[in-house]
């Protein structure tokens, strides 16, 4: 079954409520708003793609955090199934949260 326009942005709402469900265990912020997530891409088929980064490679949860990402998202309505590409480049920084992480951390300049 192919998925339309809609669906597949219904689905992608989906994914972004999921991934905001997810914390970095070092910074009370969703990784979502903390800038993590570089892309999401939805098939028609409903097969995603995510490409995230953490915040250091040395992260202590690089095994983990991957895997509860994958499982969030798979967890969501219509996905068939997820690809997720951990990348560090480019390196994670600040300015890649939203303001409102900024504001949260109380980093707003």
């Amino acid at each position: 079954m192919k998925f339309t326009d809609e669906q597949i942005a219904t689905i992608g709402e989906n994914i972004i409520k999921a991934l905001k469900t997810v914390f970095d265990p070092e910074i009370p912020v969703d990784i979502y708003e903390l800038g993590l997530v570089y892309d999401v891409q939805i098939s028609e088929d409903g097969d995603v793609k995510v490409v995230m980064t953490l915040t250091t490679p040395n992260c202590p949860v690089a095994e983990s955090l991957p895997q509860e990402v994958k499982e969030k998202v798979a967890g969501v309505e219509n996905v068939k199934s997820v690809d997720l590409e951990l990348t560090f480049e480019p390196s994670w920084n600040k300015d890649m949260m939203s303001e409102e992480a900024k504001f949260e951390l109380g980093i707003l300049f």
